[in-house]
């Protein structure tokens, strides 16, 4: 009997001291988060060697890290969008400026024909930026959740040859004449109209704005590739081309909200498709491909 009573003490005394020593770490685990919540990013520690304890402190170091690395990417995507906005802001202001700077030259001016040149040009600003907001709203609506497109049956070749002569002006401006070799002339897509559209001007406008060439547009297969020659000194990085605000030139002097590649890839996989980079030298292509096509007679009955 003496024997089990000094059995069940000795039992006692050990689990007393297991529990002392436990709150003892747990003490310390929490202090250590206290100063965690002040700010610290130390690693935290115990001495015990129990694994409950062990699997604890493992437990709150993973909940820990991933919490440091929310918090950075947190800081990472503030300080991006804080550029982004100071980018935009500049790019907007840019036309705008210049837009008031010839509309005060052409009151000022009393020559006819440097007037009508003054207007032309503030008419070319307006025109730049119109189209730096239009592609600001269509950037919030292909990032929002509730965009949706209506797929139909297309053809390419009518659709993209009525953007190109939308674009007639600007081409004589540039001095370039585009060139267009389809494989299959009657080839069909399913795509919403005037994503399709969109993504077509985006491309043209693209080469025309940072080519140094002419465009050439070309179709293989379910592919429509669009190359233009670009500049030896022009640093681009491929796989940062399509990204929202991206721009190859730090001066962003071209008019540009940098958003146009990233709706084309965007409006691309809301149609089913994708939209690739590739460069070669000084030449630049970018590659739609299609996961629907068909010559326009298999649509016919």
């Amino acid at each position: 009997m003496g024997i089990l009573l000094a059995a069940v003490c000795g039992l006692c005394l050990y689990l007393v001291c297991v529990c002392v020593r436990n709150s003892i770490e747990l003490y310390s685990l929490s202090r250590q988060l206290e100063e965690v919540a002040k700010g610290s990013h130390i690693e935290l520690t115990v001495n015990s060697r129990r694994r409950p304890i062990l699997a604890l402190c493992r437990v709150l170091n993973h909940v820990l890290q991933i919490r440091y690395r929310d918090h950075l990417l947190q800081e990472q995507a503030e300080k991006q969008l804080k550029q982004n906005i100071t980018s935009l802001a500049h790019d907007i202001r840019t036309p705008l400026t210049g837009a008031f700077g010839y509309v005060q030259m052409a009151q000022e001016c009393r020559d006819t024909s440097k007037r009508a040149h003054y207007l032309h040009a503030v008419e070319n600003r307006l025109s730049e930026l119109e189209e730096m907001l239009e592609e600001m709203f269509l950037y919030t609506k292909v990032t929002s959740q509730d965009f949706d497109l209506s797929l139909e049956k297309l053809q390419v070749l009518p659709l993209l040859s009525d953007c190109l002569l939308s674009l007639y002006a600007k081409f004589e401006q540039a001095g370039v004449t585009p060139t267009v070799a389809f494989e299959t002339e009657g080839l069909c897509v399913m795509a919403d109209k005037e994503a399709l559209r969109r993504v077509f001007l985006n491309l043209i406008q693209n080469a025309l704005m940072h080519g140094t060439g002419g465009i050439s547009i070309v179709q293989k297969g379910n592919q429509v590739q669009f190359k233009n020659t670009i500049s030896s000194t022009e640093q681009l990085h491929i796989d940062q081309l399509f990204d929202k605000f991206y721009k190859s030139d730090p001066a962003r002097g071209k008019g540009s909200s940098g958003l146009g590649l990233f709706i084309v890839r965007e409006l691309m996989r809301k149609m089913g498709g994708e939209a690739q980079a590739r460069q070669e030298g000084e030449m630049l292509s970018i590659i739609l491909s299609f996961s629907e096509i068909a010559k326009i007679s298999e649509f016919t009955t």
